[in-house]
């Protein structure tokens, strides 16, 4: 690990790096299905798309002007979002985007990578995670998310362009899937759920068939472009 190397690495965020194979992200595709469907796998890597759920709260907790006090997570995957202020729209839009972050966060990443920017993944993630970083309250978090960014950042700042390409490719097949994997295990019981049960008389099972069936189109949205 060297400071030219870090440097080297900063430069290509603004460069165009060559697309993987088709069979090579097949390929990670499959891995990814491996890390979000293996049962003794799953407690794991949950916690990086329980992290892209709650930077999705905040982040439209922040676009509709509610304060975003803190965030906290567990060590079973499961994380929240303390937020204040706003009205009925702005609880409904904080509430509904959720589950729907890491598809969302996923298909962003593709369309970079589609472009061509396929290193800015990486650091968009760093950067990302920073953020958490700042509104983290004391909990498993200071853990998870530490090792997330040390993690992210080694790859991004030193690791080889074939490297970079290959986790930004891995992160955003893995963050498409596991959104649908959420999703899917927690399912009309989830605690936002529940709140936009509360919040507007709709069964929570609406809420849980929505945020599956926008999960799938960004899965096979996001799929067409890594491909």
């Amino acid at each position: 690990m060297t400071a030219s190397a870090l440097v080297a690495s900063l430069q290509r965020i603004g460069q165009v790096q060559a697309h993987l194979p088709g069979p090579l992200s097949v390929l990670l595709a499959i891995v990814a299905i491996g890390a979000a469907f293996l049962r003794w796998l799953w407690p794991v890597t949950q916690h990086i798309t329980t992290m892209a759920h709650e930077g999705a709260h905040a982040t439209m907790g922040s676009a509709v002007g509610r304060q975003v006090k803190g965030m906290t997570f567990r060590a079973n995957g499961f994380g929240a979002t303390a937020v204040a202020g706003g009205g009925f729209l702005g609880n409904l839009s904080t509430g509904i985007v959720g589950y729907l972050g890491p598809s969302a966060f996923g298909v962003g990443a593709a369309e970079l990578i589609k472009a061509g920017y396929i290193v800015a993944v990486l650091w968009i993630g760093v950067g990302g995670l920073l953020v958490i970083l700042t509104l983290l309250r004391r909990s498993f978090g200071i853990v998870s998310v530490v090792i997330g960014l040390l993690l992210l950042f080694g790859v991004a700042g030193f690791g080889s362009v074939n490297v970079q390409v290959a986790t930004a490719y891995g992160l955003a097949w893995f963050l498409l899937i596991s959104g649908v994997q959420m999703i899917r295990i927690d399912g009309k019981g989830a605690d936002d759920a529940k709140k936009l049960q509360g919040l507007t008389k709709i069964p929570g099972g609406f809420w849980s068939g929505f945020w599956l069936a926008g999960s799938v189109v960004a899965l096979v949205f996001g799929g067409i472009l890594l491909l």
